[in-house]
């Protein structure tokens, strides 16, 4: 619509100044032809650097988004790595303490069985005591007698 407009000025203004050549109707059609092309070659040009320009951004973003997801996903294997340290060691603990609790319940049992056996002989040497003294007063008796 532009160009048309701008002939129809340019045709009336060489109508109303009296020159009827065709050639500067041609002249000034070629300058706009070559304007637009100029105009065209510009535009293209901007729309080739800013095409440029978003693939390089767009490649940044996606450099952006690996490195973070990435940096997520080895943040989450140190962390498994880790807590897999963790459990070895929490595990060897256990057993050591396993190990130690079955030892205090071997020592605490055999220390049962010693107390038993010291009640067991007190009885036996009360027993032997009885008896002595039921000896010893039976030859008294006998004695005496």
């Amino acid at each position: 619509y532009f160009v048309f407009v701008n002939i129809d000025i340019e045709m009336n203004r060489r109508s109303a100044a009296g020159d009827p050549s065709p050639g500067g109707l041609e002249a000034s059609l070629v300058q706009l032809v070559h304007h637009h092309q100029l105009s065209s070659a510009a535009l293209r040009q901007q729309t080739e650097k800013a095409k440029k320009e978003a693939m390089r951004a767009g490649l940044r973003v996606s450099e952006l988004v690996v490195d973070a997801v990435n940096g997520g996903v080895q943040e989450s294997f140190l962390n498994q790595k880790r807590i897999e340290s963790e459990i070895r060691s929490l595990s060897a603990t256990i057993s050591r303490f396993h190990k130690h609790t079955d030892q205090w319940l071997a020592a605490s049992r055999a220390l049962n069985t010693a107390i038993k056996e010291i009640g067991d002989f007190e009885n036996w040497i009360k027993v032997m005591e009885y008896d002595c003294k039921s000896i010893t007063a039976a030859i008294r008796n006998i004695h005496h007698a």
